[in-house]
């Protein structure tokens, strides 16, 4: 512990209610338990190809974060210095400069890092890692769908939001007797739409988990309507596998509204379709998402004291704990087409258009 001195942070991949939250609780843990300078990266691993552009976080930088949404030190998607594309003599080429980060960061006196992000920020913070790089991982995205942790914080947020979008909907789907197409965020897990469809009372929800088709989705539209019943709520996750039947179709637009069309076309119902988009990601995050960030934030900080570097931080039966980053990467955490939760929703009359 003793050659620490200062840390740096950073978030990287899209953003998520709770970041603020982990930088707040890093911050205060380093300065007031370890006497750290802490010091603070914009925009992911990019800021230390820019190292002016870094700034020393205090604990008054910190003051008043803890209910916002976002990160104060931006974020990106795109920053990887082990493929960092710039254009030389008019054609855009792919350089290696992540020698050049980790140089930066010596230049700014950092000694450890704090990578915070989903599966590509912890590709990218194992490979600084394994190149010299002192560097701690901690689990970021609103799809829940790391291996290595139970649940990554921003999830519980977006899961409300769309929870609520469905709730809204549903009111307005039953007033007008119609079909009503809610997509959410889930590029490989459908977390939130089974999650979201489930508290919200869908009717119909679709993931990428359990492959579908639009004839099986108008039969559940037909035997509701033998019960009675004179609306339908259909849940999407953007990253559901088109059927054979649409798979000619390019994706040129949402995928919630190609779900509308077809059902539209076969069932000739009147479909209104709703895409929540970045909505998800917004907003003041959950108490929930507030406190297990803030729980991340410590153990990062304590990992980085005891020497733990090359792991991340996760929850694991309701205990936070460390694992190494490479168990922790390439492998998702995807809904079981087969387990309890598939079948609870299946129970009380759920469909998944298989």
């Amino acid at each position: 512990m003793s050659d620490i001195h200062c840390i740096g942070i950073c978030t990287g991949g899209g953003d998520a209610p709770g970041l603020n939250a982990v930088i707040r609780a890093a911050v205060k843990a380093a300065i007031l338990k370890y006497s750290w300078k802490v010091i603070g990266i914009p925009d992911g691993f990019d800021g230390l190809i820019w190292p002016e552009r870094s700034r020393e976080l205090t604990l008054k930088d910190v003051s008043g974060i803890l209910p916002r949404g976002g990160t104060i030190l931006g974020t990106t998607n795109r920053g990887n210095p082990f493929q960092y594309k710039v254009v030389e003599n008019g054609h855009e080429v792919t350089r290696d400069i992540s020698g050049d980060v980790i140089n930066n960061a010596a230049k700014l006196g950092i000694d450890a890092m704090i990578s915070i992000g989903g599966d590509g920020s912890m590709k990218i913070a194992h490979e600084l890692f394994l190149k010299g790089m002192k560097v701690v991982g901690v689990p970021k995205t609103i799809d829940n769908d790391l291996s290595a942790t139970e649940v990554t914080f921003g999830f519980d947020t977006a899961l409300h939001t769309a929870t609520d979008a469905v709730d809204k909907i549903h009111t307005t789907a039953e007033s007008h007797h119609r079909v009503m197409v809610i997509e959410v965020m889930g590029r490989d897990a459908g977390w939130i739409a089974l999650e979201a469809g489930m508290a919200g009372g869908a009717h119909i929800i679709l993931i990428p988990e359990i492959p579908f088709s639009i004839q099986g989705i108008c039969q559940h539209l037909e035997m509701r309507e033998r019960f009675g019943k004179r609306f339908t709520i259909v849940v999407v996750a953007e990253g559901i596998k088109l059927p054979p039947e649409m798979r000619h179709m390019a994706r040129s637009m949402a995928v919630g509204n190609m779900i509308g069309d077809a059902i539209a076309l076969m069932a000739r119902k009147e479909v209104r379709v709703s895409i929540l988009g970045h909505i998800q990601r917004g907003g003041s995050p959950s108490p929930y998402d507030r406190i297990l960030g803030t729980r991340f934030g410590v153990a990062a900080v304590d990992l980085i004291a005891e020497g733990g570097f090359g792991k991340m931080v996760c929850l694991q039966q309701e205990s936070i704990r460390a694992v190494p980053i490479a168990e922790a990467v390439g492998k998702l955490k995807v809904v079981d087409p087969n387990g309890e939760f598939i079948r609870a929703a299946r129970a009380i009359g759920i469909a998944f258009g298989d």
